[in-house]
């Protein structure tokens, strides 16, 4: 575990044992594998500093130097207008924070007027505290779908995490409520998923569309002849885990768009826990999202 303060712009830390004779130019391309213009703004700026004076890219360090990393420096996002809409934060620290998305919000504005969405009642929640420095979403649910969102709080931090979302080490788990029986305990639909030319938000699955992976295991059948299921994903498409349900002829209850019945007034669909590797003090970070729904809708299914 790496341990950390903030001051001001500065990310301050002790150079593990592991980062013995790591250069910072290393540290930086190499271990982080940080942006190309972040490192070239932060070499010309000289701000980052080993042992409190400006540091040498090229030397060694040694363990327990003190490196300053600006981290936080002018990182403020001045689109995002901050709105009280009451979002419950389920983990924060400097760097990151999870929020748990409500049913009937988007995760980010629409457009430059929009102030209803989760990235807006999360800059509040930071607002509050005098901490709205910088926002950005890591991933986006659907608007109906409810559950835990991941924000970084620095572009240096969102760069990391972007990355490991592309690498697909960011475990995101989802429970949903399917129609029908499905008889099979578990399972994996692995067909590609486009864009449906009759329809503007509509996905389908589609030879010439992007892969797409959609692991499912059964959790419960019920005699209203729905199945509770858990869902992972190996890819991140548009509607997937609705597109491939409804491919395999069990829609979310209440998925209209996708073949689903209105037994709910949205897709019965929640982003129920993350998992991942923090990118800076590299301890796991686990958070489960409690269901927000009145009535709600899963625990009536899980009892």
């Amino acid at each position: 575990m790496l341990h950390t303060s903030k001051c001001g712009e500065m990310m301050t830390l002790q150079v593990p044992l592991e980062w013995q004779g790591f250069t910072i130019d290393f540290l930086l391309r190499e271990y982080w594998k940080a942006p190309k213009k972040l490192i070239h703004a932060w070499r010309m700026s000289k701000k980052i500093t080993l042992n409190h004076e400006p540091a040498n890219w090229n030397v060694p360090m040694n363990i327990d130097d003190t490196l300053s990393i600006p981290v936080f420096e002018n990182n403020t996002n001045e689109t995002v207008f901050p709105k009280n809409l009451g979002i419950t934060i389920l983990y924060e620290d400097d760097f990151l924070l999870i929020a748990n998305k409500p049913a009937g919000m988007d995760t980010h504005p629409a457009h430059p007027n929009h102030h209803d969405s989760l990235l807006n009642g999360v800059a509040f929640h930071l607002d509050s505290l005098g901490k709205l420095n910088y926002l950005k979403h890591i991933h986006r649910l659907d608007q109906d779908t409810t559950g835990a969102v991941l924000f970084a709080k620095s572009p240096f931090v969102g760069s990391l995490l972007d990355k490991q979302l592309e690498e697909r080490k960011i475990k995101r788990t989802y429970l949903a409520i399917a129609q029908g029986i499905i008889k099979a305990d578990k399972g994996t639909v692995n067909e590609p998923i486009g864009r449906d030319r009759h329809h503007a938000t509509r996905r389908r699955v589609s030879p010439s569309g992007q892969a797409a992976i959609t692991h499912f295991q059964v959790l419960n059948r019920f005699k209203e002849r729905l199945t509770l299921i858990k869902c992972t994903l190996d890819t991140g498409r548009t509607h997937q885990i609705r597109v491939h349900m409804s491919y395999i002829n069990h829609p979310l209850a209440g998925d209209i768009l996708y073949g689903g019945k209105p037994l709910f007034s949205r897709q019965a669909l929640h982003a129920y826990h993350i998992e991942f590797q923090h990118p800076i003090i590299e301890t796991k970070i686990t958070s489960t999202a409690p269901f927000l729904d009145q009535p709600p809708i899963f625990q009536n299914f899980m009892a």
